[in-house]
């Protein structure tokens, strides 16, 4: 078995780097610069667009940017056009005599469809892309490793593999760090949740979808949604910061799922920005000057909320505040014996230091709920359990966020099924 995969690797890799052209370092002079992103960039601030689309990043892309961002849902939407049909079809042959289950079939269709849309983005903007993992692989650090290094093989010098933030996805990316492979690790909605990730895994990036903790007080009517991601998003920079000066880590902070231009605004002097293309496009719409354009990094944004309504007791507390006794916890755990840790081990340590609503241990009908739900969890259904703390309202937000994008994944697999049986 061991000799099969290795060869399906190696053969895997050849195909998906036939005919890509590589310009590492040669294509930035060929496009054009743009004031309000140089100042960006000036205060420091890295630009990303958050599309696998070359269409929509083409419209926007200009020097100052330096990668783009893809994910399950986003090259879900690539595939449904058909533009990886043919693909599809030589991918299956290549696979042919390897005689995979239909599972693994499916889960290295998926690797090479993103492989080859990665270097696609490599090779017509000379950008870092994060390329992301099959979701079957979450919950398998063995796999979920073997696969990164698989990604990294394939394109060193640009490709970032993305990780979701769960217990078994912390305790690969430790090792994946380990190795010097660079991981956006995703799916993070707290200050807290980065922190534990910083000190137990270092990736190279942390995330905050901050438009989903928006939503989320929005559409539950318990303020305008307003400044709450932002607020998440800048208590989780300034601790990432801190563990930069004080323990070295090499982690740094990404502004995810924003949703306006005012928001690229609000956050200006960030680590990183990753900009769904119409947030970009409202923010050039803002025509600001650039000499208007501050580094932010230091406002404490206070969101409005509705009257009556008890932050703490909703859980919003948690988005933002790094209480000491998670602090303490991961003191403690730094003199574990983490490496041999189990996905179960970590989660067992959180809860037994008081900080398990980090690491909820949720129920096949609590994921059920949430996968129904969508993005926006439903603070009907979990009003209890957030005033109890029993979870956290980042480890809730965090479930959808990973069910969302295995509900795409399965899309993609079924569109990808589809074309193989019209062949």
């Amino acid at each position: 078995m061991a000799r099969r995969s290795g060869n399906l690797a190696s053969c895997a890799q050849d195909f998906v780097r036939s005919a890509f052209t590589p310009h590492f370092g040669g294509l930035a002079a060929g496009f054009a610069s743009h004031p309000a992103w140089s100042r960006l960039r000036a205060l420091g601030t890295e630009l990303w667009l958050d599309t696998g689309s070359l269409d929509e990043s083409a419209k926007l892309w200009t020097r100052e940017f330096a990668a783009l961002t893809t994910n399950n849902t986003l090259l879900n939407a690539e595939v449904q056009k058909g533009l990886y049909d043919a693909f599809i079809g030589e991918a299956a042959k290549l696979l042919a005599p390897f005689n995979l289950s239909e599972r693994e079939h499916a889960l290295e269709i998926a690797f090479l469809l993103n492989a080859r849309h990665g270097l696609r983005l490599v090779e017509t903007y000379d950008a870092f892309v994060s390329v992301e993992e099959h979701t079957d692989l979450a919950h398998d650090p063995d796999r979920a490793v073997e696969t990164a290094r698989r990604y990294h093989a394939i394109c060193p010098e640009r490709f970032l593999v993305k990780i979701p933030f769960i217990p078994a996805g912390l305790l690969a990316t430790r090792r994946l760090a380990a190795d010097r492979v660079p991981v956006n690790h995703t799916l993070g909605f707290s200050a807290r949740q980065n922190y534990v990730i910083a000190r137990v895994a270092r990736p190279a990036f942390v995330n905050v979808f901050l438009g989903r903790l928006n939503a989320f007080v929005a559409d539950n009517r318990l303020g305008d949604g307003t400044l709450v991601g932002e607020r998440a998003t800048l208590a989780s920079q300034a601790a990432v910061r801190r563990l930069r000066t004080e323990h070295g880590v090499p982690t740094k902070q990404i502004g995810a799922s924003l949703r306006s231009g005012e928001q690229i605004r609000d956050l200006a002097g960030l680590d990183v920005l990753t900009m769904p293309p119409k947030a970009a496009a409202q923010f050039l719409a803002l025509s600001l000057p650039p000499d208007q354009l501050a580094d932010r990094t230091a406002r404490d944004y206070q969101p409005p909320l509705a009257p009556g309504v008890d932050a703490k007791l909703v859980g919003l507390d948690a988005l933002w505040d790094i209480p000491d006794s998670l602090v303490a916890c991961c003191d403690e755990l730094d003199a574990e014996d983490l490496d041999s840790f189990t996905p179960d081990d970590l989660v067992a340590f959180f809860h037994h230091h008081g900080c398990g609503d980090l690491f909820p241990c949720w129920t096949p009908e609590q994921t059920a709920t949430s996968a129904a739900e969508g993005k926006v969890p439903s603070l009907d259904h979990w009003s209890d359990l957030l005033a109890a703390r029993v979870v956290g309202l980042d480890a809730l937000l965090n479930l959808a966020g990973l069910n969302a994008f295995t509900a795409d994944q399965v899309a993609m697999d079924a569109r990808v099924a589809t074309v193989l049986a019209k062949a």
